[in-house]
């Protein structure tokens, strides 16, 4: 018995004396190569603090995909039954042993359970620590690094690491390696007559839209609110203020929406809504200053020709905090992360959500790591099972950088390669948002700067196949060979008038393009679509994309002439049927009223 008991004891000191799975040593996770445009300029001092977000996998995320495409599919027994926020919910949670790994490692570097902050679905654990604290969780350095051209700086770092362990438990953690700018997709303001605030055609003659709408010969040099109604087939629709619809704009990057603007505008262009507002919805301490001359430009463009075109829909205007610049002697806390994820975290807590959301900002896909990419377009996922429209602008660089010139174009790759490459959007490269390009003109044509192009991220999804294979098969062979990724995600899906909108900014009058208006005029219509099934005791129609590229495609106006430069070439043309320009076409409002109720 005594020689049992001692080799029990050797035994038992033996396994103590192992190695826990939960003192695994580190190995790397995540590491990108030093981004371009991207310089160091010091190391980030210890004390500095940043908010790091911890993504969990969601095992059941393919479910959640699969009830996405049922209820947004026109053919489905299923179109339209949006799953609950509890239902989006319980398809996002992470496995139980992730939650408690997880929360252990944290704890281990002194995190209280009390101050980590969890999302709803437990899929996201939210904690604020100093660089010192997170370099020593991540085995990493953190650096200042400062944008060359823009003079932004940030704390970041090009590689991080995590306990082997605890590799299949996280799927992702940022502040780390993304290095997106979140740039407003917008081209010049143009400035004019500030007296009458008009463009004098001198032609009266009408000019016939796509749909056969007649529309005044003024649209082609100034696009106002009436114009994009006549083009698009909407003036015989008055949308309903009591039925439970809403429209949503999001805001970034200190982009105030200015109220005294807005009715300014109204007066001029939709007299109806004068003395009407919309609701403004902080997030992480968003403002909404309204002094006059710090008013936005896209925040004003978006609210003018959205809540323009909507109202008297409800509308809402989300003012996400962004990141503000670092300065590297001081050690106050400082929000570096990614104002995606804080918008997500937000809307998807939210039990009422606006039911078309409409979002002009975003930067290179390849600027944003994949890992990150893919779970905030999984975020949207869940924005669109529950029922949620959102439309994402689709960049105003072409198939990449804009510049149709060989010697001085910049779409190089950030793999280490330095290959000259086209360079998709994101989130327009996400397959679960509608991506808007931009048309000039009346007869339509494509703008020389919508953008477009093909996701090296994500595979092109099912619903697409047909219309992206049948532009393809029609694409001269060796065409743009090896420049990008015929199988990816194409975009955009669809198009809208995206330059010369009159629009007034900080009380002064002038124009404005970009595809940053060609987003929030296409959501508009979408709310009107929505109004239109409401009235009809139909539900909101959610992701379009399913739709649009099958039961609906005959609503939109097929764009066939134009084409978009960029990364050295003339870019691709848009042509009959789908095209990487203006996607599907532009909206026939009135035919699709009719296709979806």
């Amino acid at each position: 018995m005594r020689s049992l008991l001692s080799c029990l004891a050797i035994l038992t000191s033996f396994v103590l004396a192992l190695p826990s799975q939960r003192d695994s040593p580190h190995q790397v996770k995540e590491r990108v190569f030093p981004p371009r445009d991207w310089e160091i300029q010091s190391i980030a001092p210890s004390t500095h603090k940043i908010e790091l977000k911890i993504g969990l996998p969601q095992p059941n995320f393919h479910i959640l995909e699969k009830h996405l495409y049922e209820v947004s599919d026109p053919s489905h027994t299923r179109y339209g039954q949006h799953l609950s926020k509890e239902e989006v919910e319980a398809l996002v949670a992470p496995h139980p042993e992730s939650l408690e790994l997880v929360t252990d490692w944290l704890v281990s570097h002194g995190i209280g359970k009390e101050d980590m902050t969890r999302s709803p679905a437990q899929d996201w654990i939210t904690v604020t620590v100093p660089v010192g604290v997170a370099e020593k969780m991540l085995d990493t350095t953190y650096y200042v690094w400062k944008h060359t051209a823009s003079g932004e700086s940030i704390v970041r770092t090009t590689s991080y690491s995590l306990p082997i362990h605890l590799h299949e438990h996280v799927d992702v953690i940022q502040p780390t390696t993304t290095f997106a700018r979140l740039k407003s997709f917008k081209s010049t303001i143009h400035r004019f007559d500030k007296e009458t605030g008009q463009i004098v055609e001198q032609s009266n003659t009408p000019i016939i839209s796509a749909s056969g709408i007649s529309v005044d010969p003024s649209c082609n040099n100034t696009v106002t609110v009436t114009c994009l109604k006549q083009l698009y087939n909407a003036t015989e629709l008055t949308p309903s203020a009591t039925i439970n619809n809403s429209f949503g704009i999001t805001g970034y990057l200190e982009q105030f929406a200015n109220l005294q603007d807005l009715q300014s505008f109204y007066a001029i262009q939709v007299p109806e809504a004068v003395n009407s507002s919309f609701t403004v919805l902080s997030i992480a301490g968003g403002q909404n200053n309204q002094t006059l001359s710090e008013a936005g430009d896209e925040a004003d463009l978006d609210i003018e020709f959205g809540f323009g075109i909507t109202f008297p829909i409800h509308g809402t205007f989300f003012t996400t905090a962004g990141s503000p610049p670092f300065i590297p002697d001081l050690d106050t806390p400082t929000n570096t992360n990614e104002p995606y994820t804080t918008w997500l975290d937000f809307i998807l807590a939210q039990d009422e959500i606006p039911l078309v959301i409409t979002t002009s900002y975003g930067d290179g896909e390849q600027t944003v790591p994949e890992s990150f990419a893919k779970r905030a377009c999984a975020g949207f996922a869940q924005l669109g099972a529950r029922g949620v429209s959102l439309t994402f602008s689709s960049g105003d660089g072409g198939v990449g950088d804009g510049d149709p010139d060989p010697a001085t174009q910049s779409c190089i790759t950030n793999d280490g390669t330095n290959r000259t490459e086209f360079l998709p959007l994101f989130p327009a490269s996400c397959p679960y948002v509608t991506a808007v390009g931009g048309t000039i003109h009346v007869p339509e044509v494509a703008v020389d700067f919508s953008g477009g192009g093909f996701s090296n991220y994500f595979a092109r999804p099912a619903y697409q196949d047909a219309a992206v294979a049948a532009f393809l098969d029609n694409l001269p062979n060796g065409t743009f060979a090896g420049l990008f990724n015929p199988n990816g995600r194409a975009f955009p899906d669809v198009a809208a008038q995206a330059d010369n909108f009159q629009v007034i900014i900080g009380g002064e009058t002038g124009l404005i393009g970009g595809t940053s208006a060609a987003s929030p005029t296409f959501a508009g219509f979408v709310a009107l679509l929505n109004d239109a099934r409401l009235k009809a005791g139909l539900p909101s129609l959610g992701f379009l994309n399913p739709l649009f590229y099958s039961t609906a495609i005959s609503g939109f106006n097929d764009i066939t002439s134009g084409n978009a430069p960029g990364c050295g070439t003339e870019g691709f043309n848009a042509t009959v049927g789908w095209d990487p320009v203006t996607g599907l076409g532009t909206p026939d409002v009135g035919k699709l009223v009719a296709l979806v109720t």
